[in-house]
């Protein structure tokens, strides 16, 4: 795994095959993550077309905003635990199996971003000390849509497939 600079929020889609080989064998599932990353990293394709996703330093904010809606599923951390003795970064990676994806793209795709954040003010972020902690300027808030549409495109792609996500902080 590479490490970065900064914590961030990623995202592999997979497969069932590719998800029940990664909790079979945790080492393929990380080798699987670079060669994966790696061969996006010059194309750069869309939320709708990648395998790989990431809402960088979004994450925090994300599950803020997804948490105080009473989201169902933990989109930003994953919710079932494989690798647990890896560490991808912060912590071992998570996945979200193909139902819960698919429940995830429903429910994001049915609540716009601006329902999330209403009534929300950058001392609520601050106050409930949200990485990045920069929370400053009112119009922050708005710096989180493109990555919360980018992962209500992400989700619906993966779920149109039939794949699972792999999800970790990083």
């Amino acid at each position: 795994m590479s490490m970065s600079m900064s914590m961030v929020g990623a995202y592999i889609r997979v497969t069932p095959a590719e998800l029940e080989r990664a909790i079979r064998d945790p080492a393929w599932a990380s080798d699987f993550v670079d060669e994966v990353r790696d061969a996006e990293e010059t194309t750069t394709p869309a939320p709708t077309a990648a395998r790989h996703f990431s809402t960088y330093q979004s994450w925090d904010v994300l599950h803020f905003l997804l948490a105080r809606a009473g989201f169902p599923v933990n989109v930003i951390h994953g919710e079932e635990p494989f690798a647990e003795d890896d560490d991808w970064g912060y912590g071992p990676p998570r996945y979200l199996p193909p139902p819960r994806v698919r429940l995830a793209a429903q429910v994001l795709g049915a609540t716009p971003y601006d329902h999330l954040t209403t009534g929300v003010t950058p001392a609520d972020l601050a106050k409930s000390e949200v990485y990045p902690a920069r929370w400053a300027e009112p119009e922050v808030l708005e710096w989180a849509r493109s990555w919360y549409d980018g992962l209500t495109q992400y989700l619906t792609s993966a779920t149109a497939a039939g794949d699972a996500v792999l999800v970790w902080l990083e």
